[in-house]
């Protein structure tokens, strides 16, 4: 099983980055790794409704002008280094 999946979801407001753990007891460690990342305004762990789904995901929003996809990519890459080094 991999540690981490991620996609990139449209909400009523804008797009976000949604973060599912396979260890929801890293979603607090994972969360303040990311938070070095310049282009992430806001993030937040929220539980997560539907099936296939953990409990808990990672919630990431973008600033302003940032392309969601160069972002995912850049959030993909930093967590793989994380788990990497964990």
């Amino acid at each position: 099983m991999l540690p981490f999946r991620s996609e990139i979801r449209n909400s009523p407001t804008q797009q976000t980055i949604k973060i599912f753990l396979s260890d929801e007891t890293l979603d607090s460690d994972v969360k303040g790794y990311l938070e070095r990342i310049d282009d992430i305004e806001l993030m937040e762990i929220r539980n997560s409704i539907g099936r296939n789904r953990g409990k808990e995901n990672i919630t990431i929003f973008r600033k302003e002008g940032v392309c969601i996809n160069a972002l995912h990519e850049k959030i993909n890459n930093s967590l793989s280094q994380y788990f990497k080094e964990h």
